[in-house]
C-alpha cells in the first residue's frame, strides 16, 4: 500500500469517528503548491452533508488527523484544501516495505488470452502492425505484473482473396524465382507480388473504362479479377495445385514474419491459423440456422439480423457458400474458449474495426454463448507519418523491418558522437545500440494512449532528452555507473531525516504497484510509460540536489544508494513491461 493509500485509509475512519458518515473517501493529492505539507486534502465534498464551510471541515480533519493517528506532524488550511506534512518515519517504513516487496506478484487465479499482430500472409509487416504487436506484448506483459496467467496469440489471416492475389502474380510474372533465387526476404517477395496484381488490376480496369463501360463493371470484370476469385473457389474446394502453391508461398512468409517478431523482441503463446478456423465458422452458421437466431435469403446467403440491438443486418455467408472475415472469427473465438480455460479475451485491433467487433460480441451473444460478455476490443488510433497515410496496396507503407534498421542506425550516429562507449567491445556496442534504438521505437509507440492517433517522428522519438526511451535508459546507466563506484551498499539501513527530494523519489517508488494495477484495469502501457518518465524526473533532481558517494554521513549514504539500487530496479521492471531494455552504459 503507497502512502497516498494510507493516507485515504485512516481519512475514512477519522471521518466515521469525527463525523459518523460511511463509506466517504476523499481526494488526496500529492501537495503541489507553495505551502507546507506533503498531501492535500480536498474537504468540499463533505460541505453539503454537514453543512460547514470548508475551512471549519479542514480544521477539524486536521486536528483529528494529527491527534488520533501517528502520521501526520502537522497541517494548514487554505481556502478549504486542507495540507498534510507526513511524519519522515512513514516514509521511511513505506520505502523498506516496497523494496522487501518488490518482487511479490499477488496472484488473480484468473487467465486472460491476448490476441495482437494477426497479420496478412500477403505482405510484409509495417509501421501499424509495430504499434498493433508492442501494445499487445506489452498489455500481456503488464497483466503478468498485475497476477494474471496470460496466453498470447495470433490468427493469422492467410487465406482468402488477399493471398490468392499474389500467388496468381506469382504465377503470371514470378518465372520461377523463390526468396532464395533473388536473396529476398520472405515476407517481402510475397509482398512485391501483392503490389504487382494491383498495378496489372489497375490497368486492366484502365483498359475497359476506355471501351466504354463503368469503372464500377470494370473492376468487376478485370480478368485478373476473376482469376484470383476463382483461385480463390479452388482453394475451398481442395484443388491440390492452389493448395501446395499456397503452403510454400505462406512458409515463405512465415519465415519473414519470425525474423521480425525476434528483432522486435515479442513473441506468442499460441498461433492460429484461419485457413483452419474458417470452417468452424460455417459449422456455427448452420447452427445459428437451426436455432432460429440467423437466416438465409433466397440467394443461399446467410445473415444475421442486429437492427434489435442497433446496429445492421450482417452477411456471415455468401450464396455461393464461401465465408467472410465474421465467420472465421466466430469459429476462432468458439475454439479459443473451448481448447483453453480462459476468462476474457482480448483483441488488439486498430479503431477501424470497431463496428466489427461490435457485431462479433452481439452474434456470439445471440449463438447462446455467455462468455460473449467477457470479449473486449482494445481498439487502438491508427499510426501516421508526417507524410500522410500508407497504403500496402500502393507499396507506399514504412517497412517494419527498415524502420527497426533505421532507428538502429541512428542509436548508433548517437553513440558514436557522444563516444561514451569506446571501451566496450563490438559485440557490447552493437548490443547497446540495438536496446538504444528499439526502446526509442517502443517507448514512443506506447507512451501515447492506445486510443489516440499518433504520428510518429523517428528524429523526435530517439532524442536523449525529455519524454523519450533513451532519456530513460540513460538515467538506468547513470544509476548503474554510481552503484559500481559504491565500495559496498548495505541492505538494511538505518533510519535518517530525509529532504523534500528524496520524499517525492519515494513516493513516485511506492506508487509503482498502483500504477501497474491501473494499466492493467484500462489496458494503457501509457500509463507505466508515462509513470517511468515521472520517476526518473524525480530520479534526477534528487541525485542533482544530494551528494551520494561523497556523503560524509554513512546512514544518509547507504539510504540514498538504497533508493538509487530501487529506482533502477523500477527502471528497468518498468521498461520490461513496456518490451524495452536497459544498458549499463550509454
Amino acid at each position: 500500500m503507497n502512502i497516498k493509500d494510507i493516507i485515504e485509509e485512516k481519512l475514512s475512519e477519522i471521518i466515521l469517528n469525527v463525523y459518523q458518515l460511511k463509506d466517504i473517501k476523499l481526494e488526496v493529492q500529492e501537495n503541489k503548491t507553495e505551502f507546507e505539507g506533503d498531501f492535500t486534502i480536498v474537504t468540499f465534498p463533505l460541505v453539503k452533508q454537514l453543512k460547514k464551510n470548508p475551512e471549519s471541515i479542514g480544521i477539524e480533519l486536521g486536528e483529528a488527523l494529527t491527534e488520533q493517528t501517528e502520521l501526520f506532524e502537522s497541517f494548514n488550511v487554505v481556502k478549504g484544501f486542507l495540507n498534510v506534512k507526513v511524519k519522515n518515519q512513514l516514509f521511511i517504513d513505506n520505502f523498506r516495505s516496497v523494496s522487501k516487496n518488490f518482487s511479490t506478484i499477488e496472484k488473480k487465479n484468473s487467465t486472460v488470452m491476448v490476441e495482437y499482430s494477426s497479420p496478412n500472409t500477403n505482405k510484409p509487416l509495417h509501421l501499424g502492425h509495430i504499434r498493433n504487436n508492442l501494445l499487445g506484448f506489452s498489455v500481456a506483459q503488464i497483466l503478468k505484473e498485475a497476477g494474471y496467467d496470460v496466453i498470447k496469440t495470433q490468427i493469422i489471416n492467410d487465406r482468402g482473396i488477399h493471398i490468392c492475389k499474389s500467388m496468381l502474380a506469382w504465377e503470371k510474372f514470378g518465372n520461377g524465382e523463390t526468396p532464395e533465387t533473388t536473396n529476398t526476404k520472405g515476407d517481402k517477395f510475397v509482398g512485391n507480388y501483392y503490389v504487382e496484381f494491383d498495378k496489372n488490376y489497375k490497368s486492366e480496369i484502365a483498359e475497359l473504362v476506355a471501351e466504354g463501360i463503368t469503372e464500377d463493371q470494370a473492376k468487376k470484370e478485370a480478368p485478373v479479377m476473376k482469376e484470383a476469385q476463382k483461385m480463390l473457389l479452388d482453394w475451398e474446394n481442395g484443388d491440390e495445385t492452389v493448395r501446395n502453391l499456397w503452403a510454400e508461398m505462406n512458409s515463405w512468409v512465415y519465415k519473414g514474419f519470425n525474423e521480425t517478431y525476434k528483432r522486435l523482441g515479442v513473441d506468442f503463446d499460441q498461433v492460429q491459423y484461419e485457413s483452419n478456423t474458417y470452417i468452424l465458422g460455417k459449422d456455427l452458421i448452420q447452427a445459428g440456422l437451426e436455432k432460429g437466431v440467423l437466416y438465409q435469403k433466397e440467394d443461399g446467403s446467410v445473415w444475421c439480423d442486429l437492427t434489435d440491438e442497433g446496429l445492421d443486418q450482417k452477411l456471415l455467408l455468401r450464396s455461393d457458400g464461401t465465408s467472410v472475415y465474421m465467420t472465421q472469427d466466430l469459429g476462432t473465438a468458439v475454439e479459443r474458449f473451448k481448447q483453453n480455460d480462459i476468462q476474457k479475451l482480448i483483441y488488439t485491433v486498430g479503431n477501424e474495426q470497431d463496428y466489427h467487433f461490435q457485431v462479433l460480441f452481439k452474434i456470439l451473444k445471440k449463438l447462446g454463448y455467455e462468455w460473449a460478455d467477457q470479449l473486449y476490443h482494445l481498439s487502438y488510433g491508427m499510426v501516421e507519418l508526417p507524410e500522410g497515410k500508407m497504403k500496402s496496396r500502393e507499396g507506399t507503407v514504412v517497412d517494419a523491418d527498415d524502420l527497426m534498421q533505421e532507428m538502429y542506425e541512428t542509436a548508433k550516429s548517437k553513440a558514436q558522437e557522444l563516444g561514451k562507449l569506446e571501451n566496450l567491445s563490438e559485440e557490447d556496442k552493437e548490443a547497446s545500440y540495438e536496446t538504444v534504438g528499439l526502446g526509442a521505437l517502443k517507448y514512443f509507440m506506447l507512451k501515447v494512449d492506445p486510443k489516440k492517433k499518433m504520428l510518429f517522428n523517428p528524429a523526435e522519438s530517439i532524442d536523449f532528452n525529455g519524454n523519450t526511451g533513451p532519456f530513460i535508459q540513460y538515467t538506468y546507466a547513470r544509476i548503474q555507473s554510481l552503484l559500481s563506484k559504491a565500495e559496498n551498499i548495505q541492505a538494511e539501513t538505518a533510519d535518517v531525516s530525509l529532504n523534500q527530494s528524496e520524499k517525492e523519489l519515494i513516493m513516485q517508488l511506492t506508487n509503482f504497484k498502483t500504477v501497474v494495477a491501473k494499466s492493467a484495469e484500462t489496458l494503457s502501457p501509457a500509463l507505466v510509460a508515462n509513470y517511468v518518465y515521472d520517476l526518473v524526473k524525480a530520479y534526477n533532481s534528487f541525485y542533482q540536489n544530494n551528494p551520494i558517494l561523497n556523503q560524509e554521513d554513512e546512514n544518509v549514504k547507504q539510504f540514498r544508494l538504497n533508493i538509487s539500487d530501487l529506482t533502477a530496479k523500477t527502471i528497468k521492471k518498468s521498461l520490461e513491461l513496456l518490451g524495452i531494455g536497459t544498458v549499463n552504459r550509454m
